[in-house]
């Protein structure tokens, strides 16, 4: 009996971390995945994922020293993990992917650092793109939807949709290419 009145305390604080941490950190999160991912369910989704790692890092007791940026990276790394999902669902032939164009994501820090500043570069670099490029490439890439649903969709041909996405990745690339290559040093 004596040890169930100990546990509780140590479990009404660690709530009472996590539900701060939560009312701090959700406004912000929301805001970055909602960047990355166009459907609004997805967001909520990937919120709650990411709220549910940090519950379940609390219960085991594994100490996070920059809860801020803990929570960003499980956000990124959980967006990552529905693109290619997304991608797995549907098979998009030889057409160039985003993960083409990221460093692999091993786990490794320098790899979870250089996915990190790659992924502000692209997002400075889809701002740059044409509105019909970067919404083919957004739709395609990060959303899944298929060049013939697009079609569908925006009344524009399957092959104008596929040449907009191609000028789309090779701006990607060339304003990526540098920063890549700084890591590659």
């Amino acid at each position: 009996m004596k040890g169930a009145a100990i546990s509780e305390p140590v479990s009404s604080e660690q709530d009472r971390r996590i539900t701060e941490a939560f009312a701090r950190e959700e406004r912000g999160l929301r805001s970055f995945l909602r960047r990355l991912v166009a459907d609004p369910s997805d967001v909520e989704d990937l919120l709650q994922d990411v709220f549910y790692e940090l519950i379940a890092a609390y219960r085991l007791a594994k100490p996070i020293e920059n809860l801020g940026a803990w929570l960003f990276r499980v956000a990124r790394n959980r967006a990552t993990d529905l693109f290619r999902k997304k991608k797995h669902e549907e098979p998009q032939g030889a057409e160039d992917s985003l993960e083409d164009l990221l460093p692999s994501a091993d786990g490794s820090p320098e790899g979870l650092y250089a996915r990190s500043v790659l992924f502000e570069v692209l997002d400075e670099a889809l701002a740059e793109l044409p509105e019909e490029q970067r919404h083919v490439f957004i739709a395609h890439e990060l959303e899944g939807v298929s060049f013939k649903e697009l079609a569908e969709q925006t009344g524009v041909s399957v092959n104008t949709l596929l040449s907009r996405k191609r000028y789309a990745v090779q701006h990607l690339r060339l304003r990526l290419r540098a920063v890549y290559d700084e890591f590659l040093r």
